[in-house]
Protein backbone atom coordinates (compact mmCIF):
# COMPACT_ATOMS: atom_id res chain seq x y z
CA UNK A 1 0.00 0.00 0.00
CA UNK A 2 1.12 3.65 -1.13
CA UNK A 3 -0.22 6.60 0.94
CA UNK A 4 0.76 10.01 -0.70
CA UNK A 5 -0.79 12.60 1.15
CA UNK A 6 -4.65 12.34 1.56
CA UNK A 7 -4.89 9.57 -1.07
CA UNK A 8 -4.15 5.87 -0.85
CA UNK A 9 -3.19 3.32 -3.59
CA UNK A 10 -3.09 -0.28 -2.83
CA UNK A 11 -1.95 -2.91 -5.26
CA UNK A 12 -3.73 -6.30 -4.57
CA UNK A 13 -1.85 -7.77 -8.17
CA UNK A 14 0.02 -7.52 -10.88
CA UNK A 15 -1.67 -8.54 -13.96
CA UNK A 16 0.36 -9.60 -17.14
CA UNK A 17 -0.67 -7.29 -19.23
CA UNK A 18 1.38 -5.13 -22.00
CA UNK A 19 0.06 -2.18 -24.36
CA UNK A 20 -3.30 -2.21 -22.95
CA UNK A 21 -5.63 0.26 -23.97
CA UNK A 22 -7.45 2.70 -20.83
CA UNK A 23 -10.45 3.36 -20.68
CA UNK A 24 -10.86 5.73 -17.52
CA UNK A 25 -13.57 7.91 -16.38
CA UNK A 26 -15.62 8.79 -13.37
CA UNK A 27 -19.32 9.84 -11.98
CA UNK A 28 -20.68 12.83 -13.66
CA UNK A 29 -23.41 15.31 -15.31
CA UNK A 30 -25.90 12.52 -15.92
CA UNK A 31 -23.79 9.57 -13.76
CA UNK A 32 -22.57 8.75 -17.53
CA UNK A 33 -18.92 8.21 -16.51
CA UNK A 34 -20.08 5.55 -13.95
CA UNK A 35 -22.47 3.73 -16.47
CA UNK A 36 -19.97 3.57 -18.96
CA UNK A 37 -17.32 2.36 -17.01
CA UNK A 38 -20.18 -0.11 -14.64
CA UNK A 39 -21.31 -1.72 -18.18
CA UNK A 40 -17.60 -2.39 -19.09
CA UNK A 41 -16.69 -3.96 -15.99
CA UNK A 42 -20.31 -6.03 -15.83
CA UNK A 43 -19.94 -7.04 -19.37
CA UNK A 44 -16.22 -8.28 -19.64
CA UNK A 45 -16.01 -9.54 -16.69
CA UNK A 46 -12.88 -7.60 -15.61
CA UNK A 47 -10.44 -8.26 -12.70
CA UNK A 48 -9.87 -5.70 -9.98
CA UNK A 49 -5.99 -5.15 -9.20
CA UNK A 50 -5.41 -1.86 -7.83
CA UNK A 51 -7.28 0.17 -5.45
CA UNK A 52 -7.61 4.30 -5.42
CA UNK A 53 -9.06 6.23 -2.05
CA UNK A 54 -9.03 8.79 -0.18
CA UNK A 55 -7.22 8.44 2.99
CA UNK A 56 -9.41 11.43 4.94
CA UNK A 57 -12.84 12.39 4.20
CA UNK A 58 -14.35 15.39 3.64
CA UNK A 59 -17.94 14.91 4.44
CA UNK A 60 -19.96 12.93 6.02
CA UNK A 61 -23.42 11.24 4.67
CA UNK A 62 -26.25 12.10 7.74
CA UNK A 63 -29.09 9.79 6.63
CA UNK A 64 -31.76 11.42 8.92
CA UNK A 65 -30.63 10.69 12.18
CA UNK A 66 -27.49 8.13 11.64
CA UNK A 67 -24.04 9.21 10.11
CA UNK A 68 -22.10 6.87 7.42
CA UNK A 69 -18.71 7.53 5.75
CA UNK A 70 -18.53 7.83 2.67
CA UNK A 71 -17.04 5.15 0.16
CA UNK A 72 -14.76 7.05 -2.01
CA UNK A 73 -12.82 4.23 -3.67
CA UNK A 74 -12.09 3.82 -6.87
CA UNK A 75 -10.67 0.42 -9.18
CA UNK A 76 -8.38 -0.31 -11.75
CA UNK A 77 -9.71 -3.44 -13.19
CA UNK A 78 -8.53 -5.20 -16.29
CA UNK A 79 -9.06 -8.04 -18.93
CA UNK A 80 -7.03 -8.93 -22.37
CA UNK A 81 -5.87 -6.03 -23.70
CA UNK A 82 -7.93 -3.51 -21.73
CA UNK A 83 -7.48 -1.29 -18.11
CA UNK A 84 -10.78 -0.09 -16.94
CA UNK A 85 -10.74 2.72 -14.06
CA UNK A 86 -13.13 4.40 -12.37
CA UNK A 87 -16.63 4.13 -12.18
CA UNK A 88 -19.13 4.09 -8.99
CA UNK A 89 -19.77 6.97 -7.30
CA UNK A 90 -18.13 10.79 -6.62
CA UNK A 91 -14.98 12.36 -7.77
CA UNK A 92 -11.93 13.67 -5.68
CA UNK A 93 -13.41 16.58 -3.77
CA UNK A 94 -10.47 19.07 -3.60
CA UNK A 95 -7.59 19.86 -7.33
CA UNK A 96 -5.37 17.91 -4.95
CA UNK A 97 -6.71 14.72 -4.73
CA UNK A 98 -7.51 14.62 -8.53
CA UNK A 99 -4.32 15.62 -9.65
CA UNK A 100 -2.63 12.91 -7.29
CA UNK A 101 -5.23 10.42 -8.93
CA UNK A 102 -4.95 11.42 -12.72
CA UNK A 103 -0.94 11.04 -12.19
CA UNK A 104 -1.63 7.92 -10.39
CA UNK A 105 -3.71 6.63 -13.74
CA UNK A 106 -0.51 7.62 -15.90
CA UNK A 107 1.92 6.04 -13.93
CA UNK A 108 -0.11 3.07 -14.50
CA UNK A 109 -0.13 3.82 -18.11
CA UNK A 110 3.48 3.65 -18.45
CA UNK A 111 3.93 1.09 -15.70
CA UNK A 112 2.13 -1.18 -18.50
CA UNK A 113 3.11 0.80 -21.99
CA UNK A 114 -0.39 1.63 -22.27
CA UNK A 115 -0.33 3.19 -25.96
CA UNK A 116 -3.75 4.91 -25.71
CA UNK A 117 -6.02 6.63 -23.18
CA UNK A 118 -9.66 6.69 -23.55
CA UNK A 119 -12.05 9.23 -21.27
CA UNK A 120 -15.67 10.03 -21.26
CA UNK A 121 -18.47 12.13 -19.71
CA UNK A 122 -21.71 13.82 -20.33
CA UNK A 123 -21.62 17.31 -22.66
CA UNK A 124 -24.66 19.32 -21.60
CA UNK A 125 -27.01 20.81 -24.64
CA UNK A 126 -30.42 22.46 -25.01
CA UNK A 127 -30.39 20.54 -28.30
CA UNK A 128 -33.30 18.28 -28.07
CA UNK A 129 -32.32 15.03 -28.30
CA UNK A 130 -34.92 12.89 -29.41
CA UNK A 131 -33.57 9.67 -27.99
CA UNK A 132 -30.31 9.91 -30.27
CA UNK A 133 -27.60 11.79 -28.45
CA UNK A 134 -24.65 12.34 -30.18
CA UNK A 135 -21.05 11.37 -29.21
CA UNK A 136 -18.53 14.22 -29.64
CA UNK A 137 -15.03 13.73 -29.69
CA UNK A 138 -11.82 15.41 -28.90
CA UNK A 139 -8.44 14.53 -28.97
CA UNK A 140 -4.81 15.12 -27.24
CA UNK A 141 -3.40 16.27 -30.94
CA UNK A 142 -4.10 17.59 -33.91
CA UNK A 143 -2.69 14.62 -36.06
CA UNK A 144 -5.36 12.29 -34.04
CA UNK A 145 -8.27 14.64 -34.33
CA UNK A 146 -8.03 14.78 -38.55
CA UNK A 147 -8.00 11.02 -37.60
CA UNK A 148 -11.35 11.44 -35.84
CA UNK A 149 -12.30 13.68 -38.46
CA UNK A 150 -11.75 10.81 -41.29
CA UNK A 151 -13.41 8.62 -39.30
CA UNK A 152 -16.77 10.99 -39.21
CA UNK A 153 -16.73 11.45 -35.97
CA UNK A 154 -18.47 14.55 -34.33
CA UNK A 155 -15.94 16.57 -32.81
CA UNK A 156 -16.41 18.64 -29.58
CA UNK A 157 -18.32 22.05 -31.48
CA UNK A 158 -17.01 25.12 -29.74
CA UNK A 159 -14.08 26.29 -27.16
CA UNK A 160 -14.68 24.83 -23.71
CA UNK A 161 -13.26 24.08 -20.67
CA UNK A 162 -13.38 20.31 -19.16
CA UNK A 163 -13.45 20.03 -15.51
CA UNK A 164 -13.14 17.14 -13.13
CA UNK A 165 -11.36 13.92 -14.06
CA UNK A 166 -12.84 13.13 -17.24
CA UNK A 167 -11.36 16.34 -18.65
CA UNK A 168 -7.90 16.76 -16.77
CA UNK A 169 -6.83 13.17 -17.80
CA UNK A 170 -6.45 14.13 -21.26
CA UNK A 171 -4.37 16.79 -20.01
CA UNK A 172 -1.62 14.74 -17.85
CA UNK A 173 -2.27 11.90 -20.89
CA UNK A 174 -0.93 15.02 -23.32
CA UNK A 175 1.84 15.82 -20.48
CA UNK A 176 3.61 12.56 -20.94
CA UNK A 177 3.18 11.93 -24.35
CA UNK A 178 0.34 9.46 -24.30
CA UNK A 179 -2.45 9.45 -26.92
CA UNK A 180 -6.05 10.26 -25.78
CA UNK A 181 -9.26 10.85 -26.65
CA UNK A 182 -11.98 12.27 -24.62
CA UNK A 183 -15.86 11.29 -25.46
CA UNK A 184 -18.67 13.14 -24.34
CA UNK A 185 -22.46 12.62 -24.80
CA UNK A 186 -24.73 14.78 -25.38
CA UNK A 187 -27.53 15.30 -22.49
CA UNK A 188 -30.25 17.88 -21.61
CA UNK A 189 -30.93 16.74 -17.73
CA UNK A 190 -27.56 16.53 -15.92
CA UNK A 191 -29.19 15.38 -12.65
CA UNK A 192 -30.77 12.11 -13.90
CA UNK A 193 -29.14 9.51 -15.36
CA UNK A 194 -28.25 9.40 -19.02
CA UNK A 195 -28.35 5.72 -20.27
CA UNK A 196 -28.58 6.54 -24.05
CA UNK A 197 -25.88 8.95 -23.68
CA UNK A 198 -24.01 6.05 -22.36
CA UNK A 199 -24.96 3.64 -25.21
CA UNK A 200 -24.16 6.42 -28.21
CA UNK A 201 -20.25 6.55 -25.76
CA UNK A 202 -19.93 2.55 -26.07
CA UNK A 203 -20.88 2.54 -29.52
CA UNK A 204 -18.11 4.93 -30.44
CA UNK A 205 -15.58 3.25 -28.24
CA UNK A 206 -16.67 0.03 -29.98
CA UNK A 207 -15.91 1.96 -33.67
CA UNK A 208 -12.60 3.19 -32.12
CA UNK A 209 -11.24 0.11 -30.58
CA UNK A 210 -12.57 -2.61 -33.13
CA UNK A 211 -13.93 -4.63 -30.22
CA UNK A 212 -17.21 -5.44 -29.05
CA UNK A 213 -18.03 -4.30 -25.20
CA UNK A 214 -21.91 -5.96 -24.87
CA UNK A 215 -25.23 -5.74 -25.79
CA UNK A 216 -26.60 -2.37 -24.26
CA UNK A 217 -30.04 -3.86 -24.07
CA UNK A 218 -30.23 -3.50 -20.55
CA UNK A 219 -29.28 0.09 -20.94
CA UNK A 220 -32.17 0.60 -23.26
CA UNK A 221 -34.74 -0.78 -20.85
CA UNK A 222 -33.37 1.43 -18.24
CA UNK A 223 -33.58 4.28 -20.98
CA UNK A 224 -36.97 3.21 -21.17
CA UNK A 225 -37.58 3.46 -17.52
CA UNK A 226 -36.50 6.98 -17.12
CA UNK A 227 -38.32 7.76 -19.66
CA UNK A 228 -41.69 6.93 -18.55
CA UNK A 229 -40.73 7.75 -15.31
CA UNK A 230 -40.53 11.59 -16.46
CA UNK A 231 -44.12 10.66 -18.62
CA UNK A 232 -46.03 10.06 -15.69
Amino acid sequence: MKIIKNMEFIQTKDPNIKKPIIIAAMQDMGNVGSIVINFINQSLKTESFRTAKVSFPTYVIDNGGSIDLPNESWDYKYTDDLIIFGGGKGQPQNNNELNLLCQDVIDVAKKHSAKFIYTLGGFHTNRILKNDPKTYVTATTTELKKQMEKLNLDLTPQKSLISGFNGLILGFAKKHDIQGIGMYGEINQPEVPQYRAAISIIKTIEKLTYRKLGNTEELEILASEMDQKFRN
